[in-house]
């Protein structure tokens, strides 16, 4: 969790990321219910970028430490692309209403060194 926290602090600084969400940061909506409920935040970090799809897709091909998987959970980070992974059976009106854009990635963190995930995100973030 102290990696994910890091990882989620450290992308909302990045001027790609239009937004994190990670329950334990203040900025999530429901930061107040999430500090009342749980011990932190886990170790699944969304973020969003602008460009849709093709972008989303360009970072991920980027990714050189993370790998790219339909399932998250493992002790080796991994990242998937909940438009066209988890959620590609709703509609885009349902899914944007979910706040699931073509411009969100989620990424489960293992047990990397928080540093050498923070600079594959960064390479593949450009």
């Amino acid at each position: 969790q102290e990696s994910a926290y890091t990882l989620a602090t450290w992308l909302e600084g990045h001027p790609r990321v239009r937004r994190v969400l990670y329950p334990s940061l203040a900025s999530h909506p429901q930061h107040d219910l999430a500090h009342r409920q749980m011990s932190g935040g886990g170790t699944v970090v969304t973020f969003e970028i602008d460009g849709g799809t093709p972008d989303a897709f360009a970072v991920l091909d980027a990714l050189e430490l993370i790998d790219i998987s339909n399932n998250l959970g493992d002790a080796k980070s991994l990242v998937t692309h909940p438009a066209t992974t988890t959620h590609r059976r709703l509609g885009p009106e349902i899914r944007q209403s979910m706040g699931i854009t073509d411009g969100i990635i989620r990424v489960s963190v293992g047990l990397e060194s928080v540093g050498d995930l923070q600079a594959d995100l960064e390479g593949a973030l450009g």
